[in-house]
């Protein structure tokens, strides 16, 4: 069966965008708020179709986490959406302003992106996070979202455009894409109604996005998360810290993949771990050194060379044992996916040389890589962690939903 055209959907939505830049601040705050109260007073029909998407799935994949909505997670979602609606639109802001000796008033002031195309997996938060998020710095959205949660992001779209139809938005400026596969190639290719392309997802989709768009693209990077435990560190607190990066969600990018840990605290370490670990089933991936720490824990395996590139997104990570920071230092260097490191140490100089000598868009010193998260570094939301240093870097949050405009208002001059 022959996919049917998005031209028309894309055509529509960049149409949309410019009414868009029209609509008061009072419509678009009226329509976040509406949204969130919807929500939370009908959330029946989305979990509905959430279940409907969970009942295609295997039961045993981990990654189904990312899928499950419930009241629990909707309340914070519109929770959300709400701190969305409160903070101040980007779009329109004065950056700069100056009149030159021939009389011309010039001025530079953010404003939209225009309309933002966005390709994410099965995560249906995601659907609302970048509709408000777009929605409040007044850029239209194309969303793409996986087949896992076609169900779900359905009956999100009936919502937003029930939100946005009621306080006098064009609901256009929300869009929905099928979520078959080869719709993508199109919107690749539309460079004349499409500003940018954000990929949300795994390494490879990123990876695909990036090969094949003649959009531009921000990337949202895949995580390869470390935390590293120096010799000087509080290991009450490293274990806390461990554990919390790797068990409190660990389908998500932000947590931890491989822990370093210092040759002269391996021992002591790797056993405060054993108990935490074991409750939570986490599998462990090992060097022999680590291996040998280790020996009888009922989940464990060697470490080959891949598992340190590895992203697992599941109850698994890898370990190994380093000699001081500076093998640390190396091993994060070549592993590293640019997104969230941790070092835990009550060594001062170390911690500030980790985080000046990282290259990473976050990096912690005794804190877990799980903060990496527009919401938790008040953001209010984001569309993803971009780990590129062009435009934005971080949390791609509602401040780097726009661009800049020159504005010159003259009174006939002409250049000589």
């Amino acid at each position: 069966m022959e996919t049917k055209s998005i031209q028309p959907l894309i055509r529509k939505t960049h149409r949309a965008a410019v009414e868009l830049r029209r609509a008061s601040d009072r419509q678009i705050k009226s329509a976040l708020q509406s949204l969130a109260k919807s929500l939370e007073d009908d959330s029946a029909g989305l979990m509905r179709a959430n279940a409907k998407d969970l009942l295609r799935q295997d039961p045993d994949n981990p990654r189904n986490d990312r899928l499950l909505l419930n009241e629990k997670r909707i309340k914070a979602i519109a929770q959300s959406i709400r701190k969305v609606s409160r903070l101040p639109d980007p779009s329109g802001r004065l950056l700069d302003s100056r009149t030159l000796a021939n009389g011309l008033k010039v001025e530079k002031r953010a404003v939209p992106l225009g309309v933002v195309g966005a390709i994410y997996e099965s995560r249906p938060n995601v659907t609302f996070d970048i509709a408000a998020l777009c929605l409040r710095s007044r850029n239209a959205c194309l969303l793409k979202g996986s087949q896992e949660a076609a169900d779900t992001n359905r009956e999100a779209l009936v919502l937003i455009k029930k939100a946005l139809k009621a306080s006098g938005i064009n609901p256009d400026c929300v869009t929905l894409l099928p979520p078959e596969r080869e719709v993508v190639q199109e919107l690749f290719t539309a460079t004349r109604w499409v500003d940018v392309i954000i990929p949300r997802g795994s390494e490879g989709l990123i990876r695909y996005v990036r090969a094949n768009s003649l959009v531009p693209v921000i990337e949202t990077g895949a995580g390869v998360c470390h935390v590293y435990v120096e010799k000087e560190a509080d290991l009450d607190k490293a274990v806390d810290i461990v554990v919390n990066a790797k068990v409190s969600r660990p389908s998500v990018c932000n947590s931890m993949d491989t822990l370093l840990v210092d040759k002269a605290i391996a021992p002591k370490l790797l056993k405060l771990l054993r108990e935490p670990f074991g409750r939570f089933g986490v599998e462990v991936f090992a060097d022999k050194e680590a291996a040998g720490l280790l020996a009888g824990y009922p989940h464990l395996q060697r470490a080959k060379a891949e598992d340190y590139a590895r992203e697992w997104l599941d109850l698994k990570c890898a370990v190994k044992v380093v000699k001081d920071i500076d093998e640390a230092l190396e091993h994060i260097d070549t592993y590293s996916t640019k997104h969230s490191e941790a070092i835990v140490s009550r060594n001062k100089q170390h911690c500030e040389r980790f985080l000046a000598e990282v290259d990473a868009a976050a990096v912690y010193a005794n804190a877990s890589t799980r903060f990496t998260d527009g919401e938790e570094l008040g953001l209010g939301a984001e569309i993803g962690i971009s780990t590129q240093k062009l435009h934005a870097r971080g949390p791609f949050a509602l401040e780097k939903l726009v661009t800049e405009k020159w504005i010159i208002r003259g009174t006939g001059q002409i250049r000589g």
